[in-house]
């Protein structure tokens, strides 16, 4: 899978352009706030998901503009294909070959990458939630009805949690709990089932990455942790500090994975270096993942992340890409000592040009 070209229009800071790039590494160089990071969003949005950043659609919009556009030229399943991202009045539009999706979410599967920046770090440092959205978000793009279960799911849940606020007012709305919890645990137990199985293949293939990139030094450690082991049954057991509450408190929306090095808490014991060794592992993880599922190597977006790598890291993560199309953000191109075959481009004020 590669990208032809992309033209944006009215994009964050990027006006009106063209990237056609490399199908090798490109490295896209220039100050901070130019316009780099909003061109790797640009990619990532073609994945179907929500910015990587957590920007609202409406921020998405050159300031003063109505509307912003995209259009991706990939190559994949064989073919050469053609997606548009349209931004207006808050949303987003999209079209597949021509053909209108029902939403963002219908390029799901169809377009692959993985994105690293320097945001994703705390994936390791911070709450649960960061990293069940890494998850969701990888098995969104292998498994396309997972996108759909776990739609389902959260409206489920929402519908759940507004029953909870209503019967201390309407008591007689107890007895349709039931129906919520059953339908909750059979697609939350469903989401957990393939949440586990996904961890358990990541894990091999992100301690073997994260053994390369420490040079055998350190083990990491992944496990995933259920809040109840049989949700049907803590949903039964809760009812009455659910009411309390007005929320769920079991189910995988309160999931979590423990990310261990050498046994101990990344979290609580990781040095910055090893959390970003462990995101950086976990990502070219994913990027192997979706290779043996689809048998697409997927585009890979690294921003602001290869100038803080001594050169020996450098060339060990690059050796894991050297068959994907490559997409660097930095200041300095100097600094990365990488470029033998591919593209360099300079932003300057939402401007790019090749050099």
């Amino acid at each position: 899978m590669n990208i032809k070209h992309l033209k944006y229009k009215n994009y964050r800071n990027l006006r009106s352009g063209v990237i056609i790039p490399n199908k090798g590494i490109n490295i896209i160089y220039g100050n901070n706030a130019q316009g780099k990071t909003n061109l790797l969003e640009a990619f990532w949005l073609f994945t179907g998901g929500r910015s990587f950043r957590g920007a609202k659609d409406s921020d998405l919009i050159l300031q003063g503009e109505k509307k912003s556009q995209l259009d991706l030229c990939f190559y994949s399943e064989e073919r050469e294909q053609a997606a548009q991202i349209i931004i207006e009045n808050g949303r987003r539009n999209a079209k597949l070959n021509g053909i209108s999706q029902k939403s963002s979410a219908g390029l799901v599967g169809k377009f692959c990458a993985v994105i690293f920046s320097p945001e994703h770090i705390s994936l390791v440092r911070e709450g649960p939630s960061l990293r069940r959205n890494f998850i969701d978000s990888a098995l969104c793009q292998i498994k396309p009805g997972y996108a759909a279960l776990l739609s389902r799911y959260n409206r489920t849940l929402a519908q759940r949690n507004t029953l909870l606020k209503d019967i201390p007012h309407h008591s007689e709305l107890i007895d349709t709990l039931e129906i919520w919890d059953e339908k909750l645990a059979s697609y939350g137990e469903n989401i957990v089932n393939f949440r586990i199985q996904y961890i358990e293949n990541l894990s091999v293939l992100a301690k073997d990455i994260y053994g390369g990139i420490c040079k055998n030094s350190e083990v990491l450690g992944l496990c995933y942790r259920k809040s109840a082991e049989n949700l049907k049954e803590a949903l039964k057991k809760s009812r009455r500090d659910d009411i309390y509450s007005g929320h769920t408190g079991f189910g995988p929306h309160r999931d979590d994975i423990d990310i261990t090095i050498n046994s101990m808490s990344a979290r609580s014991f990781g040095s910055q270096g090893q959390k970003r060794s462990v995101v950086l592992a976990l990502k070219l993880a994913e990027a192997e993942i979706i290779y043996r599922k689809t048998g697409e190597r997927p585009v890979i977006l690294l921003d602001d992340v290869m100038s803080e790598l001594d050169s020996s890291r450098q060339d060990y993560l690059l050796n894991h890409l050297n068959e994907c199309q490559v997409f660097i953000t930095c200041c300095e191109p100097e600094s990365l000592k990488l470029l033998k075959n591919g593209s360099l481009f300079e932003m300057d004020c939402g401007e790019l040009l090749k050099k």
